[in-house]
């Protein structure tokens, strides 16, 4: 039987799908945790256990030991890992003074209401192809990434798996939510630094619909430009492999054809 707080959990999706796009279990993600420690010259006791208790939204912040080794080991922050950020708040205390409180805000406490049932489950490896066009090149580029994607309820996180990209070493994140047929979300990419546009990132919104199959998402994304305009053009995921299992992870980490 679950009680209250369980049935209140929201998994953070978000870590689970970078973990996935590393190709590492648990226990191995834990492992490079703990060698990131080291090499900071803060050991830490990071486990699988632990690894679990964040991807299921049983924990949903971690110390700052953590959150330096996290930084470390992947390259992201810790809430653009996920996981809420504690901020600090004044509350009164009943007797004339004031007491300091910290209260959990980020990602996790993004989902208020009930969330609606997906007619469908999305989880897997797609393919991500979008066109954009350079001014400054006067050409219509075509970008493909292999994603994983992982599903709680009706949100979807994706992100792209290393080395799997016709862009290279450029990861891509997206978090949608489900509405019936109808895919709503945002979408972020961190262009190489040796790259064209030199580490610049990129944002913005996507829409897609989903074909009755499941197999096909379509639709268009907006984003800013770097002459102050906004732009937009044709994005689309198609499916590849139900499976994020580690086999499938190593058949798709490899450049889109």
């Amino acid at each position: 039987m679950t009680t209250p707080a369980e049935r209140e959990r929201i998994p953070n999706n978000v870590l689970t799908s970078v973990r996935k796009s590393m190709n590492l279990s648990q226990d191995e993600f834990a492992r490079g945790l703990r060698g990131a420690g080291e090499e900071l010259g803060e050991p830490n006791d990071a486990s699988k256990r632990l690894v679990q208790r964040w991807e299921s939204g049983e924990t949903r912040t971690c110390r700052p030991l953590y959150a330096r080794a996290l930084k470390r080991f992947t390259g992201r922050t810790p809430e653009s890992l996920g996981f809420a950020i504690p901020m600090a708040r004044v509350h009164s205390d009943g007797a004339g003074g004031h007491d300091m409180e910290a209260e959990e805000v980020g990602t996790a406490d993004a989902v208020t209401s009930p969330e609606p049932e997906p007619q469908s489950e999305y989880a897997g490896i797609w393919l991500s192809r979008y066109e954009f066009y350079s001014s400054s090149r006067d050409e219509t580029f075509d970008c493909k990434h292999h994603v994983v994607i992982v599903q709680h309820g009706n949100r979807l996180t994706a992100q792209s798996l290393p080395g799997a990209s016709t862009n290279p070493d450029s990861p891509l994140s997206l978090d949608l939510t489900v509405d019936r047929n109808v895919v709503t979300g945002t979408w972020t990419e961190q262009t190489a630094a040796d790259g064209y546009y030199q580490g610049a990132r990129y944002h913005g919104a996507i829409q897609l619909l989903i074909e009755p199959t499941g197999r096909r998402m379509a639709g268009k994304w907006v984003g800013f430009g770097k002459d102050f305009d906004v732009n937009t053009g044709p994005w689309e995921l198609r499916l590849l492999d139900r499976s994020t299992g580690r086999a499938s992870i190593e058949r798709y980490s490899a450049t889109p054809q």
